[in-house]
């Protein structure tokens, strides 16, 4: 690192501090040469590769615009929209890759999006996916009903009439595709 005031090619670290957020290093720093001190703010930059081979820097206010739109008319907080968009940028980095693809963002999306709304995790897989048939679409909600039910839940409801729905959050919901649909 040169020093800013002497240009000495050389300079020695007196303290490192990681920033309120995590996601930089503040070092203080001092010249051997003029004994002059200075700062210097060190992150990690994170890049995303778009399918058009552009290369940009990752975004977490992109993220939670693209799932704010599969979000809407959902009753999902900004609040729960900044947490799953914390924890996709936590999930990308914890890759400890420096480029990533929009591919590699959408899976990181799925998962904490599942989980915070199925409807809203229906509509963004639908594009993310590419569903192009109902058959695209019976297949998520198969896969969704497969992973949202539990053994004990099915014998805690096995005469009830209720098939696994009542989970507490009210996320699981019923839908019913007309045979003739999959013609």
């Amino acid at each position: 690192m040169h020093c800013p005031f002497c240009r000495h090619p050389d300079s020695r670290v007196v303290d490192s501090r990681t920033t309120d957020d995590g996601t930089s290093i503040r070092r203080r720093r001092q010249c051997p040469d003029c004994s002059r001190r200075f700062t210097t703010v060190e992150t990690c930059s994170l890049m995303v590769v778009k399918r058009s081979g552009v290369t940009e820097p990752f975004s977490r206010t992109k993220v939670i615009n693209g799932v704010r739109k599969a979000c809407q008319g959902r009753p999902v907080t900004e609040d729960a929209l900044a947490q799953l968009g914390q924890r996709v940028e936590e999930a990308v980095r914890a890759t400890g890759s420096a480029e990533l693809t929009t591919h590699d963002v959408g899976l990181a999306i799925l998962g904490p999006l599942q989980e915070l709304d199925l409807v809203a995790y229906l509509r963004f897989a639908s594009v993310y996916r590419a569903f192009d048939s109902l058959e695209d679409f019976e297949a998520a909600i198969t896969e969704l009903r497969q992973d949202t039910r539990s053994p004990a839940a099915d014998d805690d409801d096995a005469g009830t009439g209720r098939e696994g729905n009542d989970r507490g959050s009210g996320a699981t919901a019923e839908v019913s595709v007309p045979a003739h649909a999959a013609d």
